[in-house]
């Protein structure tokens, strides 16, 4: 039997590596193994912090998959490492992919004005919320939003909106769908285009990640 390909997932802001729960690539083909957000070290930048997860890689020649801020930070790894590909799906590849309003909230420091304690406590959300849609919604963000660290969403959200990069790497693999709300794709260039698929395509759109992830991983 040929060696199996690992792939290695990296989730989105906060998340939790359930959010890859209904990703499945063939057994038989690949290797998946979940990655998590650790809290950052003190005055920690985001390369130190990459070089810190890339550690964790054990397998040479990885394909790195990262979500959101996941995606970033990927990117990021991907300088440390021989990665085989690096793909990422509703992010961006450089700063100027970001909309408008995290360039204006670069500019005037204005992230460090978000409510993080709304994140830190979605239990208090339930209490204002009415209707089981809305609860619906709570349950799945207490599923998937794992890390509620303090230190860690104030870092992660500076990163994010500080990151750096200005030029893309041609050779990223950017999956982007076209409903995304936090990364419009108007502003994104170069992408495989999901129809239908918002920022949360992981969880909604897993069916054509499902069939299309294992031709682009070989391609």
């Amino acid at each position: 039997m040929t060696d199996r390909i690992p792939v290695y997932f990296m989730p989105g802001l906060a998340a939790s590596p359930l959010i890859f729960e209904r990703i499945a690539l063939p057994e038989a083909q690949f290797e998946m193994i979940l990655l998590e957000w650790e809290i950052p070290l003190d005055n920690e930048t985001l390369p130190d912090y990459a070089k810190r997860i890339t550690a964790k890689i054990q397998h040479k020649n990885p394909v790195l998959i990262g979500v959101s801020f996941g995606g970033i930070l990927v990117q990021e790894m991907a300088l440390y490492i021989n990665a085989r590909k690096v793909i990422v799906i509703s992010s961006v590849k450089s700063n100027l992919q970001f909309p408008k309003r995290m360039k204006i909230a670069k500019a005037t420091k204005a992230y460090k004005l978000l409510p993080i304690n709304l994140v830190l406590n979605i239990e208090n959300l339930a209490k204002y919320s009415f209707g089981n849609k809305i609860n619906q919604r709570i349950k799945l963000y207490e599923k998937f939003l794992a890390v509620r660290d303090r230190r860690y969403l104030d870092w992660a959200i500076e990163q994010v909106v500080l990151w750096e990069r200005t030029v893309a790497d041609e050779k990223v693999i950017h999956i982007h769908g076209d409903a995304d709300e936090v990364f419009p794709i108007k502003y994104i260039e170069n992408c495989i285009v999901v129809k239908g698929g918002t920022h949360i395509m992981i969880l909604n759109k897993f069916k054509w990640l499902n069939e299309n992830l294992p031709k682009i991983i070989l391609e």
